[in-house]
């Protein structure tokens, strides 16, 4: 029977995570060089503030996670006032950008620009206490469903209770520039403009 184990044993083949679990794998240059060649939609994160003011900031690592039920999954940097206001309220909004909104996508990125600069000019409604931007390629909010911490940014699901998409092209992010979709792909679809 020890027999019979044994050769079970060295028959199974080897784990590879296990054995890179013990290696300190790739230094944060390489990771982020790699990183940098993954082509995404630019999104801008809103809620209300603890203040009662909407705070808001830049995301490109957003996904769509689940289609019943309805989930997305947004990356954000920990620590940031927009997280901490999330995890508070409960509820975030999700407005993709147009490819002309480049400008709205760096100033929401800078961390040395005030939450009411960022807002200034910017067409707001409330939709469920999140703000969201009436001039969006589209935009959605959520009800937080859970967030949890992975190493410097922290994975916040929402479920999308609310839904508006309008036609447009949406501004993308590739090896660290804002960029564009080229030919066709940006006429509208059946049932846009309507909230879901």
């Amino acid at each position: 029977m020890a027999d019979l184990a044994l050769n079970l044993a060295l028959a199974r083949p080897p784990d590879p995570g296990e054995q890179l679990r013990d290696e300190p794998g790739p230094d944060t240059e390489h990771c982020l060089r790699l990183y940098a060649k993954l082509a995404s939609g630019v999104t801008v994160v809103t809620t209300q503030g603890g203040d009662g003011r909407p705070t808001g900031m830049t995301v490109s690592a957003l996904t769509s996670l689940s289609a019943r039920p309805p989930l997305l999954l947004a990356c954000l940097r920990n620590g940031s006032h927009t997280l901490s206001a999330i995890g508070g309220q409960g509820v975030f909004a999700v407005n993709l950008l147009r490819d002309n909104q480049r400008s709205r996508a760096a100033q929401f990125a800078d961390p040395a620009v005030s939450p009411s600069e960022r807002f200034r000019e910017i067409p707001l409604r409330r939709v469920l206490g999140a703000p969201v931007f009436g001039d969006a390629l589209g935009w959605s909010v959520c009800l937080v469903e859970d967030i949890r911490r992975y190493g410097d940014h922290s994975a916040v699901v929402g479920r999308v209770a609310v839904v508006q998409v309008a036609s447009g092209r949406p501004l993308l992010w590739h090896d660290r520039r804002f960029g564009s979709l080229s030919g066709a792909g940006a006429g509208a679809g059946a049932g846009e403009g309507a909230p879901r």
